[in-house]
Formats: C-alpha cells, sequence, structure tokens
C-alpha cells in the first residue's frame, strides 16, 4: 500500500518555547485506521494540526504522499490545492468551524473554494449520508451540538478527503449518535487518524494504536489490544489509575481505565 503519511523525528514547540511533540517517526499507509490515546496535554491535539498543515515542525519532517509538508510547499497553489482538498481534519469544537449563513452553505463551501463542478450532488449525497438533510436551510447556530458536528463532519467528507484527521469526534454526541458516527467511519475508505479519551470506543476507531506520553514522547506503536493488556505502560501515559477499595473489610487496589467523555 502506498505510504499517505511519514513523518521522521518531528518535533514541534509552541511559541513560549514548550514541546508538544517530541522526536516523532511513523509512518501511515493508505486505508488505515490509527487511535491517537494520551492524557490531557500529551500533544494529541498538536500532532493532528501538525498533519493538518496548521502548524509546521520546528525540527525533522512531515511528509504527505511523498511531498514535504512545509511553509514554502504550501504556498504554492498546486500543491495546496492538492493538500487542501485531501487532507481534512474535524475539531473537538464544530463551532470553530461553521461560520456560513445556512447548512447548505456550510457543506458547498470547500467544494465551491475549490471550482469543482458537481457541487449540487456531493451536497445532496453527503447530507443524506449525515442525516441532515431537513437541516439544509437552517443557520449552523440554530443547531444542537450533535447537530452541529454531523454538519461539520459532513462538511469535510463533501470533498471526499483522503486523510482523514478527527479530534475526539464522539465528544458530545449520545449513544445513538456515537453509533451512527462509528458506522459511517467504518464504511469511508479513507485513510483516518482519530483522538479519543474513550478507551472503551477506541477499537471501533482504529486497529492500530499511538500512544502519546505526558513527556510528549511516543511511547507505544502496535495494535490496540496489547496495550490495554499492559497496565504498567497505561499508568505511565496517566490512561489508568489505581486507588484502595473496602471489600468485606479488606482493602485491595483494582486498575481503572479513564474514560473522560
Amino acid at each position: 500500500m502506498a505510504t499517505v503519511v511519514e513523518l521522521d523525528r518531528l518535533s514541534y514547540r509552541y511559541p513560549e518555547g514548550g514541546v508538544a511533540v517530541d522526536d516523532f517517526t511513523f509512518t501511515v499507509t493508505a486505508g488505515e485506521r490509527l487511535v491517537l490515546l494520551g492524557a490531557n496535554g500529551s500533544g494529541k491535539t498538536t500532532l493532528l494540526k501538525l498533519l493538518d498543515g496548521l502548524l509546521f515542525p520546528a525540527t525533522g519532517s512531515y511528509r504527505y504522499g511523498g511531498e514535504e509538508v512545509a511553509r514554502p510547499r504550501l504556498a504554492t497553489a498546486p500543491f495546496r490545492r492538492r493538500f487542501r482538498s485531501e487532507v481534512a481534519l474535524l475539531f473537538q469544537d464544530p463551532e470553530a468551524m461553521l461560520f456560513n449563513p445556512t447548512v447548505y452553505d456550510e457543506l458547498a463551501f470547500g467544494p465551491r473554494q475549490l471550482g469543482l463542478a458537481d457541487v449540487e450532488a456531493r451536497v445532496a449525497r453527503w447530507a443524506q449520508a449525515a442525516e441532515i438533510e431537513p437541516l439544509l436551510a437552517r443557520p449552523p447556530g440554530q443547531l444542537s451540538g450533535g447537530e452541529k458536528k454531523r454538519v461539520a463532519l459532513a462538511a469535510l467528507l463533501v470533498l471526499e478527503p483522503r486523510l482523514l484527521l478527527l479530534d475526539e469526534p464522539t465528544a458530545g454526541l449520545d449513544p445513538r449518535s456515537t453509533g451512527w458516527l462509528i458506522e459511517l467511519l467504518q464504511g469511508l475508505a479513507a485513510t483516518i487518524l482519530a483522538t479519543t479519551h474513550n478507551l472503551s470506543l477506541a477499537a471501533e476507531l482504529g486497529e492500530r494504536t499511538l500512544l502519546l506520553g505526558e513527556d510528549h514522547h511516543l511511547l507505544y506503536d502496535g495494535p490496540l489490544e496489547p496495550l490495554l493488556n499492559d497496565p504498567d505502560r497505561l499508568l505511565a501515559a496517566n490512561l489508568l489509575h489505581r486507588h484502595p477499595h473496602h471489600h468485606a473489610g479488606v482493602v485491595h487496589r483494582h486498575y481503572h481505565l479513564h474514560d473522560w467523555e
């Protein structure tokens, strides 16, 4: 399979100097599904922004489809057009992505910007897939949180991206909407990287896991099941905790996974 993402010793520092991502090296091939795990502040969202070309590495490199993603390269029109049509990031807060007068305009915005000829057909297809057809004439500001997330996702999928980056995609969704989202994602052909705090949903989001440590290093890259069976590694990443319990007068400790959504 073709390599979609290639990171080579990539690091990123915040403008004030703190490290957010430290010396990441990994590749992602077409069609892979990855779930990014890590405690708050470990760098998950920053990594997605780097992959989306919203931030640029301080050291190391990021290649998409064999081409380096750097500020000068994204300034060139042909690569920028290709990259922006093929790579899409869903923010955790959908309101950060919605700015058009109607839901229809939200879905049509990307295709119009890229000069695509089949705008109406794309909007119709993905409005149906996202089950938001009755909302197309409404202002996004009048929608519920779950509806806004559906609209924001449909506004990305309308471009049919090759690389889909999802920051806490199930946050704020009720169980029915979460099930709908998982089913939709499983039917896509795109390469997907998704962050989550909900370890019970991790297996539904990806077959491969990247675990980010609180020291901003990559602690693990591999299948999810061995990681879930490694309490020491999960403790080190602050995704597992132990505290004492009292049962029939006996004090003992249990491990507990953190599901923070």
